[in-house]
């Protein structure tokens, strides 16, 4: 492990992948369950101190069925390949909140990015609801986290570049983790994953190329706090 300077900004990046509770052709995170939750401790230049990639006990097994309806249902045979070999963990969403948290305090380590953090918050907020069915609001990041949304801040920096030239299709600069990952590291081949910890990997490349522009950028999805 890379020695931890706590004079040092650390950044969590995490990513999350989700089936949905109702089957549905409209991706809308209050109807989707998270089943993979990864995530890494960087700094600003990008060197990483921690990875962690979880799959979650209760949705990944206990709602299986609903797992079947997951837009990457094909990856299934994968996850269970790598929780065999260990290369992913079986934990209890609460388990998993837990983990973050402990990680976050031993990082002070107080900003999460995520690429469209709008989905990801509100899936685990969803998940949360749903398995903690009660009349008391349980976070499932720790209370003062500043939640980041690179997609925001690549749209103010990296999209504005006069060489970036990947455009959805009506007309306006495509700011998805694939494409920007595409003009980054110059690579047309590159596919996504579309698993927790191996995606967290190039957006937390998206990150570091956002800082150092150094540019005036929308940062914060929101503050917890």
């Amino acid at each position: 492990m890379t020695k931890l300077d706590l004079r040092k900004t650390y950044y969590c990046v995490l990513d999350t992948e989700t089936c949905p509770i109702v089957p549905s052709d409209k991706v809308d995170a209050h109807n989707m369950l998270v089943y993979d939750i990864g995530y890494r401790i960087i700094d600003k230049k990008g060197t990483c101190y921690l990875e962690r990639s979880f799959v979650v006990n209760e949705i990944f097994f206990g709602e299986y069925e609903k797992m079947l309806s997951s837009y990457y249902a094909d990856k299934l045979p994968q996850y269970f390949k790598d929780i065999a070999e260990g290369t992913r963990v079986r934990k209890s969403f609460w388990e998993i909140r837990k983990i973050l948290k402990e990680d976050l305090e031993k990082f002070n380590c107080s900003i999460i990015s995520a690429h469209n953090a709008y989905f990801d918050y509100t899936a685990l907020a969803t998940t949360t609801k749903y398995l903690f069915d009660t009349e008391k609001k349980i976070h499932f990041f720790p209370f003062g986290t500043k939640i980041w949304d690179t997609m925001k801040m690549a749209r103010d920096t990296i999209c504005k570049y006069k060489t970036y030239d990947y455009y959805t299709a009506n007309g306006r600069k495509s700011a998805t983790a694939e494409n920007l990952y595409k003009y980054l590291t110059n690579n047309e081949d590159f596919k996504e994953s579309h698993t927790g910890l191996e995606d967290t990997k190039i957006e937390s490349e998206i990150l570091v190329r956002c800082l150092a522009t150094h540019r005036k950028m929308r940062k914060n999805l929101f503050s917890m706090a």
